[in-house]
């Protein structure tokens, strides 16, 4: 009952609805350049504080229905262009909204994952990292992992070519939350270290990017430690009459690094929008810089295909459907097989798919502003194969998680000055997972019997949450705060250790200030208390992970982080900046303890609550328009970690590393860009760092790398190409399997109808 009795509280918005009605009011317009006066396709108009919005069409036109009987606060930005906010308390029709075009878009987005409904970015406590649609279009992506590379906040270690881990605030794996739109990306079976699942989502499908650096275990839950990172998909858009439209892209790399190729197809209209597609990509060998050459084996094969499709059902309900499917075959772990003796040390197949409906809606009762509710089913599946120069069997491993999910949330107005989100979650992952030795096909010898696998087959892990969260947005102050609770049940029927049932649990509450010392500056703070609950990779795995063996452990605690930061952002006209300096006292850390046994040629480790640390830092990041078409950007992240169970340095800390970027517009249909990106030497190495034979003896050299890149329109037809590492360095990012891309170039074009 203890448990249970201060659910009514912070389910107590959920009560006050009202009645509901569906009074709608209709507001419409066009947006223009105001320099040349000609429409802009494909303008965000969000109304702030809620899940409502649209895009204008191709003739700069949108149309919006919302509840009566209330003002509303709308947002109008676009990429290139200073975004505008309108007041808006009644139906308003043909309005003509001018928006100027800049280049600055640091800290001018409309953000979602902050608080989990759009608001504008300066004004938020958070320190939050846009991937933006600019971004994206203006890089000839690789991986989405990859998209995230160079970006403020953020690090990536690369076990493999076919990975990709992002550190924010130096964690990664399970400490690091990963949403495919708002949507959990971990799941049971999410390892402690870098992984590569991040991978399994189609760059060539995403809209923008958003990193919100420091806790989010209010909003998100578990894992959410040292950031969120929310990968926001494409969608279709409705138009006044029946419009077909597609786009046709292709990419090449030298060397034979890459041969890619999408298609996608839409129709929309009044009522009902869709668009899919599939795309393929094939990854040859990475070349690496001066003195390194091809790294076989690192490439593979991946394919994906899509479907997204909007409908207007009445004028304040629409409903979304989403399909995401993508496979990756063969994919290579390069440093088993250069380090450790393996002939062959691969994932096939790495799978991920994902199916989910998303209704949305609004009301006229200050208690229901709008409403989402979302059903949702994946399925993920790791094939491993592995082995030995010195065996004749192949080891054939595979794991399957299945996961149900179910979303809602209500966003409420109280007062004029207040709002809050209410929400609760359920997820419920099972899993499956075997292994089995298959003899070589010249053996007249049969097949071995399948074994247990990597964790106990049928193990299963339900997480259920009730979250609220509010804001008070007065005239100079942002005041925010917001509690959950989470629990969870994890069962785990091991065939050796018997069958186990834990039921961690957990509150956390989180606070944030924002004050406008000007205008143009805001001084702002966090506090917030996070967690991750053991999962079954934590209590189930026994088997080779890595460089060592790992048997289970089945009475593990939750770990739990308390985070602290400060700082300041800066937003005019000509120039935008931030820097943050933030402090994570991390507690009951899952740490793996080395026996004195040693298994099939690898030494033992298990995993206990027995570690104590801290990490903490700097993040300084700057955007300055010198003129009309020059941007010049830069940022610095600066990471310090320390154990102090062990009293040495916290393990993979990225070292210091940062980016200057000049880029060059002189027409909208023009950009150029060049980059420096550098790091320097890691050489502070925790024991299980040194142990790392992805490390190098002596610490991780540091490197600097210029890229440059250009694109032109001609009409419907886009064209860019990209010269990375121009000077050929040599050079890897720290922890990482392999070795950075040396001097190569990069062709895309795209047509678009």
């Amino acid at each position: 009952m203890h448990r249970i009795l201060p659910l009514f509280f912070v389910l107590l918005p959920l009560f006050g609805f009202g009645q509901k009605s569906d009074r709608t009011e209709v507001v419409s317009g066009r947006v223009l350049s105001l320099t040349e006066q000609k429409p802009i396709p494909g303008v965000t108009v969000q109304v702030l504080n809620s899940n409502l919005g649209t895009t204008t069409d191709e003739n700069g036109v949108f149309r919006l229905s919302l509840a009566t009987g209330t003002t509303h606060k709308i947002l109008v930005s676009s990429i290139g262009f200073s975004s505008k906010t309108l007041i808006v308390d009644g139906p308003s029709a043909d309005l003509a909204i001018s928006l100027q075009p800049a280049l600055i878009q640091l800290n001018d987005q409309v953000v979602v994952t902050a608080q989990r409904y759009e608001t504008r970015a300066f004004d938020r406590p958070e320190a939050v990292t846009v991937v933006t649609r600019r971004d994206l279009a203006q890089n000839s992506l690789r991986s989405t992992p990859e998209a995230l590379m160079g970006q403020s906040g953020v690090f990536l270690q690369k076990t493999n070519h076919g990975g990709g881990s992002p550190f924010v605030r130096g964690l990664t794996g399970q400490q690091t939350l990963l949403l495919v739109d708002g949507i959990r990306l971990n799941n049971a079976t999410f390892r402690s270290g870098p992984n590569q699942y991040l991978n399994t989502i189609d760059p060539f499908l995403l809209d923008r990017v958003e990193i919100v650096r420091g806790g989010g275990a209010v909003q998100y839950g578990s894992d959410a430690m040292g950031g969120t990172i929310n990968v926001l998909t494409a969608s279709p858009q409705f138009s006044e009459g029946v419009q077909f439209h597609g786009t046709v892209l292709g990419k090449l790399t030298s060397g034979g690094m890459e041969q890619s190729g999408r298609v996608s197809l839409g129709v929309s209209g009044p009522k009902a929008a869709v668009q899919g597609g599939f795309s393929y990509r094939n990854f040859g060998d990475l070349v690496g810089g001066k003195g390194i050459g091809k790294q076989v084996p690192t490439g593979y094969d991946q394919y994906s295909f899509d479907l997204k499709s909007l409908f207007q059902l009445r004028p304040n309900l629409r409903l979304t459907v989403a399909l995401q499917h993508l496979k990756q075959e063969d994919v290579p772990v390069f440093h088993k097989v250069q380090l450790e003796n393996f002939v062959l040390n691969r994932f096939n197949p790495q799978t991920r798919s994902l199916v989910y409906a998303r209704l949305e809606g609004s009301g006229n009762s200050p208690w229901l502003k709008s409403w989402q509710i979302t059903p949702l089913v994946s399925r993920t599946e790791e094939g491993r194969q592995s082995r030995k120069r010195t065996a004749e069997r192949t080891l054939l491993e595979k794991d399957e998680v299945q996961t149900y999910g179910l979303l809602a949330s209500v966003i409420s107005q109280p007062g004029k000055y207040w709002t809050i989100q209410t929400g609760a979650e359920w997820y419920f992952d099972h899993v499956n997972s075997q292994k089995q030795e298959v003899e070589p096909i010249w053996s007249s010898a049969g097949p071995q019997p399948v074994q247990r696998g990597l964790y106990p087959n049928n193990s299963t892990m339900s997480n259920l949450a009730f979250y609220t969260l509010h804001s008070l947005e007065l005239k100079k102050l942002t005041a925010t705060a917001g509690l959950r609770y989470n629990t969870f049940a994890i069962t785990i029927p091991d065939e050796n250790l018997g069958s186990t049932t834990l039921t961690p649990a957990a509150w956390v509450p989180n606070a944030g200030l924002s004050y406008a010392l000007l205008p143009s500056l805001r001084l702002v703070g966090n506090v917030s208390r996070t967690f991750r609950a053991p999962n079954i990779d934590d209590l189930g795995t026994l088997g080779i992970v890595d460089f060592r063996y790992e048997i289970p452990n089945q009475s593990l605690r939750p770990e739990r982080g308390f985070s602290k930061e400060v700082g300041i952002k800066l937003k005019t006209g000509v120039v935008a900046a931030s820097l943050f300096a933030y402090h994570n006292q991390l507690t009951d850390l899952i740490d793996r303890t080395k026996t004195d046994e040693i298994r099939q040629g690898y030494p033992v480790y298990l995993k206990e609550n027995i570690s104590r640390a801290f990490i903490q830092g700097l993040e300084a990041d700057a955007e300055w328009q010198a003129g009309r078409r020059w941007l010049m950007a830069g940022f610095v992240n600066y990471t310090y970690g320390q154990n102090q169970s062990k009293n040495e340095p916290y393990r993979r800390i990225p070292p210091l590393n940062g980016k200057l970027l000049l880029r060059y517009q002189p027409t909208p249909k023009s950009w150029a860009r060049l980059e420096w990106y550098a790091a320097a030497k890691q050489d502070r190495l925790a024991g299980g760092d040194k142990d790392d034979n992805r490390i190098p003896a002596g610490g991780t050299p540091g490197w600097q790398v210029v890229n440059a890149a250009a694109g032109h329109r001609l009409g419907q037809l886009h064209l860019s190409t990209e010269f990375q590492n121009i000077f050929n360095e040599a050079y890897r990012m720290h922890g990482s399997g392999v070795s950075g891309v040396g001097r190569s170039v990069w062709l895309m074009a795209r047509y678009a109808w």
